[in-house]
């Protein structure tokens, strides 16, 4: 009788190491890395702290859902109600894309970003985008400080404070509320950067699944990921040219000039989306452009784009600037070009 207790518990001792050994073969390792894995989830694992942007899960009000239908719509519910639209001029899609848009993300580079803009379909635009938001370190960067002063120093490296900023001086529009900030904020957190996001080479995506399993590495390769994206967005202010007969004394190129007619000056324009002032495709808008583009006044489209314009009581709407990063001198000529081929 012993002798068979002794058996059995030897078989079952056998069966549950086993088992212990399946199972533990097909536990998830914690560290690997997928291409469809957040860079911060990985960053944190690699011993990196937290921005001071993280979530706060006390804030049970606030939602992604909630968030995304505040910055594409202008507004949500909250607990079966809705408060007026944040602002009657912009929404946040007006300025911000929502997905990438630079082909390689370690450059501020605007005509890479014109044609990938063009090829994926998505407007190019004044404001970066808010796809990787929550992996900069930096906003309203550079020349920033020249249009919005001491708020920019609260913004600079606080997230919801720049998200706040926008809201009321760039969207002319109302302060948010904690439950909409924060909901923002999640949703913000939902379009962060992937692994596959970065312009990594057959060899870097080797180093890093061999580094990972190394803790003494995590460091050093922590700094190699952040390598692979800009921590924030540069800006720098550009003034029209002097004379703006010859403009910037370049041959402009007036394919390239429709790219940015088509995917830039429309997304505002075409029906009036955002501005009072209308573009379409017809012959006299481009004679209009044509006349104007070469005057030394505000209705240069070279003044427009480099010094944008500002609001002012009863036209809160305006027209942001375009920074040396966003829009080229180069382009600006190309899109003289095309509108001076489309005015003949």
């Amino acid at each position: 009788m012993k002798k068979i207790i002794w058996i059995t518990s030897i078989i079952a001792t056998i069966v549950i190491l086993a088992s212990y050994t399946v199972s533990e073969r097909h536990q998830p390792d914690e560290m690997t890395i997928e291409k469809s894995t957040p860079v911060q989830q990985i960053l944190k694992q690699l011993g990196e702290e937290d921005p001071n942007h993280v979530l706060n899960k006390s804030m049970n009000k606030a939602s992604a859902a909630i968030g995304e239908a505040l910055f594409i719509k202008g507004f949500a519910k909250k607990e079966g109600g809705k408060r007026g639209i944040q602002s009657k001029h912009f929404v946040c899609t007006s300025c911000h894309n929502v997905e990438k848009e630079d082909p390689d993300l370690r450059y501020a580079d605007p005509q890479a970003r014109l044609e990938y803009a063009a090829e994926n379909k998505i407007p190019f635009l004044q404001g970066t985008t808010m796809y990787g938001i929550v992996d900069r370190r930096g906003f309203y960067d550079g020349d920033y400080y020249l249009k919005y002063g001491e708020n920019v120093k609260k913004a600079n490296n606080d997230l919801r404070e720049a998200i706040q900023l926008c809201a009321i001086e760039c969207a002319q529009g109302k302060e948010l509320e904690d439950w909409e900030l924060e909901s923002i904020l999640a949703y913000l957190w939902t379009i962060g950067l992937k692994m596959e996001d970065l312009s990594l080479s057959e060899s870097d995506w080797k180093r890093i699944q061999s580094d990972i399993k190394n803790a003494k590495k995590h460091k050093e390769l922590a700094t190699f990921i952040k390598s692979f994206y800009l921590k924030a967005s540069p800006a720098t202010f550009l003034k029209p040219p002097k004379d703006r007969v010859t403009g910037y004394n370049m041959k402009g190129n007036p394919k390239n000039g429709k790219l940015v007619y088509d995917v830039s000056c429309k997304h505002c324009h075409e029906d009036t989306r955002y501005s009072f002032f209308n573009l379409d495709d017809n012959p006299a808008t481009f004679k209009h452009l044509d006349k104007n583009f070469s005057k030394n006044n505000r209705y240069s489209s070279y003044f427009l784009i480099r010094d944008g314009t500002y609001p002012y009581y009863g036209k809160r709407a305006y027209m942001p600037r375009y920074t040396k990063e966003k829009l080229s001198d180069q382009q600006i000529e190309d899109l003289r070009a095309y509108v001076e081929q489309m005015a003949r």
